[in-house]
């Protein structure tokens, strides 16, 4: 394939929840579904926020990102290479 051929896609979040561990579970358009966790963030900058653990568990999805109050909200395309990423690590060669 040529450079500049391959095309983008972007994968669209349907469902995500958020525990009390700081972890998220999404769910993406294509099937691929994990957890992902964030509690390495809490009390840095804006996820100061978090702290309060029922504010993170606030968490929507909005024009295709999650989104808190106060001005947070995350790529969904970075959650899903994670998730990606993890999924290739528990393969069995």
């Amino acid at each position: 394939m040529a450079a500049g051929a391959r095309k983008n896609k972007t994968h669209r979040l349907t469902v995500c929840r958020a525990d009390s561990d700081y972890t998220l579970w999404l769910r993406f358009d294509d099937g691929l579904e994990g957890r992902v966790y964030l509690g390495n963030l809490v009390g840095v900058g804006l996820f100061k926020a978090w702290e309060d653990v029922e504010k993170f568990k606030q968490v929507s999805i909005e024009a295709g990102a999650l989104c808190w109050e106060g001005g947070i909200d995350l790529d969904p395309e970075m959650l899903y290479r994670d998730l990606v990423s993890k999924a290739r690590r528990h393969v069995v060669h």
